[in-house]
């Protein structure tokens, strides 16, 4: 396939499916792993009466009051929007670089920061139902410390899917949405510092080893994080919709509310509060991360020098 037929159908390549299915094998993978991470990070974003201890006591409590398998609870909905979102992101991301790689110029971080955001977006609009699903299972069942959280009774995925649409109208699937597509830029930089150091890592052909992989991926991950992480709060107390807000949410979410749980984490928490939960967060999705990066360079290299197309993977 040449360079010119390649930007035609970068869309629709052999290649864009590999990165898509290692991608979102690869995040299944680290995100089984590391899991209770996750569980204690939901806990200490959405129950405000929970105090931010260090993860180990925070899962530790959670697994004494709720019993152990309480630190899985949600896994199959999280992995399932998971494995559809990162199909969607590396897909997506992978055609525009395909596409890219056909036209002028070299690879540049602002390229990448350009076709991390497109994937964000297209990503954040097709999942974003599934998230909040997702969210919502997740903390069904859960000894909350705030009085004012009701439990939700949701027999699974399809079951919440229309118990939603039944009592909260269609639009409540998209909840959470404007923060989300603000959030693109999380994965967004993540991947632009992503292969901006695994373009210095193989400079002159250098081979880049799984440790440096790992390592690669997981400072991109933190420096994301970091910078995202108020909005990420932000995002998950809407999607688990039990924030009253001033009435004026309609479809996108508004932009009111998301100033005004701003203002009140601040104001009760402290500037501090936007960031309850990050040790947490950052344990897990750094690690996770850096954990994806690896299996999906594996299983697209192994991929791609099966079927003899080994030349095509350099960046």
């Amino acid at each position: 396939m040449s360079n010119n037929g390649g930007s035609a159908v970068g869309l629709l390549s052999y290649e864009t499916l590999v990165h898509a299915v290692a991608g979102a094998t690869g995040s299944v993978t680290a995100m089984s792993v590391f899991f209770p991470l996750d569980t204690a990070k939901s806990r200490l974003q959405v129950d405000e009466k929970r105090r931010s201890r260090s993860t180990p006591v925070i899962l530790a409590e959670i697994a004494k009051e709720e019993g152990f398998l309480s630190l899985y609870r949600g896994w199959f909905p999280v992995i399932s929007s998971l494995c559809c979102s990162n199909f969607v992101y590396f897909y997506t991301f992978n055609a525009l670089k395909k596409v890219a790689a056909a036209g002028p110029g070299k690879p540049r971080p602002s390229k990448d920061l350009l076709m991390g955001v497109v994937a964000g977006v297209v990503n954040v609009l097709l999942t974003t139902p599934m998230w909040v699903v997702n969210t919502r299972l997740k903390l069904q069942g859960v000894k909350f410390r705030d009085e004012d959280l009701h439990q939700t009774h949701y027999r699974g995925i399809f079951d919440a899917f229309s118990q939603i649409i039944a009592n909260e109208g269609v639009g409540t699937l998209w909840n959470g949405t404007l923060p989300s597509l603000i959030l693109v830029l999380n994965p967004a930089v993540q991947f632009m510092f992503y292969e901006a150091l695994k373009r210095k890592a193989g400079k002159g052909g250098k081979k880049i080893s799984s440790a440096q992989i790992f390592l690669i991926g997981a400072i991109a991950k933190a420096v994301a994080t970091t910078v995202t992480y108020p909005l990420q709060t932000v995002q998950a107390i809407l999607r688990f919709g039990q924030y009253k807000g001033d009435g004026k949410g309609g479809l996108m979410g508004s932009l009111s509310n998301i100033f005004f749980l701003f203002m009140d984490r601040i104001k009760n928490h402290g500037v501090l509060g936007l960031y309850k939960g990050l040790e947490a967060k950052l344990l897990q999705t750094v690690l996770t991360a850096a954990l994806m990066f690896v299996v999906y360079e594996k299983i697209t290299s192994a991929t791609f020098k099966v079927m003899g197309l080994n030349k095509r993977m350099k960046h």
